[in-house]
């Protein structure tokens, strides 16, 4: 096909780029975070077309007849079977869960503000403030390599997360989604392994934090964590996790999972800090949101 513009037609501006710190939206278009769009069209000349020829219409007929035929067949058989997974419009939790990463705007992910009623020690209630948000990655740069051994059963189709600090800014957590390539089999699997052997508590298997230069959460690296907890979901394929710690930066030497960090009587300073409880709180809100949202669009016909 000839790609040469009509006479007259204006060559079209390329993408602007995105201001400095700008969120990158939602996660399913890889340009907005940065990459460039790819451009409008052209209008182009087009070929002539060749005569049609009876023997292609007659095959063309032949060919909606058999197709309407199959069609009817399918229904004909959903109705005798009473398959409700063959109609339409119906999707699986892990169909729908395992798209989410790209599908749904990154405010739905992770909205910019999340409210813990009744998440903070002593059932005191927690709000926490978006700091930031990572560009959609693989599992190398948010897992330690003992975790991403760990995980490599079910597999890392993709892995978003997001940064949050609380209302007096003192505290800072880093909470995420890695989403599998697994099917229900194995997120059964994986679950009961982390529950048999108590790997959300071992230290080795700590996530990694999402730091950002000029945020209250500058300086939140490896030796920063404090407390962390990983939930392995069974009804969609994704893994959500969180780790938490001071927002000052200080190093810490004994962290604590977020469980034993909640626990009562604990001494810790990331008990006594709270840092379990947001922690387990911000992973359990956005575990929420993610479980209403597939809700929604497994129920909504499409």
């Amino acid at each position: 096909m000839d790609l040469t513009p009509l006479p007259g037609t204006a060559p079209r501006p390329g993408p602007q780029p995105a201001p400095p710190g700008a969120y990158p939206g939602p996660y399913p278009v890889p340009h907005r975070y940065g990459f460039p769009e790819t451009p409008v069209e052209t209008t182009t000349r087009l070929r002539p077309v060749r005569p049609r020829h009876r023997g292609r219409t007659a095959a063309a007929a032949a060919c909606v007849v058999l197709g309407l035929g199959l069609i009817g067949g399918a229904v004909t058989g959903t109705w005798l079977t009473g398959d409700s997974s063959a109609e339409p419009g119906t999707r699986s939790t892990y169909t729908t869960g395992r798209t989410l990463w790209h599908s749904v705007p990154v405010d739905t992910l992770f909205p910019r503000t999340l409210k813990g009623d009744g998440a903070g020690p002593g059932a005191a209630g927690r709000v926490w403030t978006r700091v930031a948000v990572a560009a959609d990655s693989g599992c190398a740069k948010g897992l330690d390599p003992l975790l991403l051994r760990t995980l490599r059963p079910v597999g890392c189709e993709r892995m978003v997360r997001a940064t949050y600090t609380d209302a007096t800014r003192s505290s800072v957590t880093t909470v995420g989604m890695i989403f599998t390539e697994a099917a229900e089999e194995g997120m059964r699997a994986l679950s009961s392994r982390f529950t048999e052997q108590r790997l959300a508590a071992r230290k080795d298997l700590m996530p990694r934090t999402y730091a950002v230069e000029g945020t209250v959460a500058a300086t939140f690296g490896d030796a920063q964590r404090a407390s962390w907890t990983v939930h392995v979901l069974t009804e969609v394929p994704v893994v959500v996790f969180a780790v938490s710690g001071f927002a000052d930066g200080r190093t810490v030497a004994d962290p604590q999972p977020a469980a034993a960090a909640m626990a009562a009587g604990a001494t810790t300073p990331a008990a006594q800090a709270g840092l379990g409880h947001e922690a387990e709180g911000m992973a359990d809100r956005v575990e929420r949101g993610l479980r209403r949202t597939v809700t929604d669009l497994t129920e909504k016909p499409e």
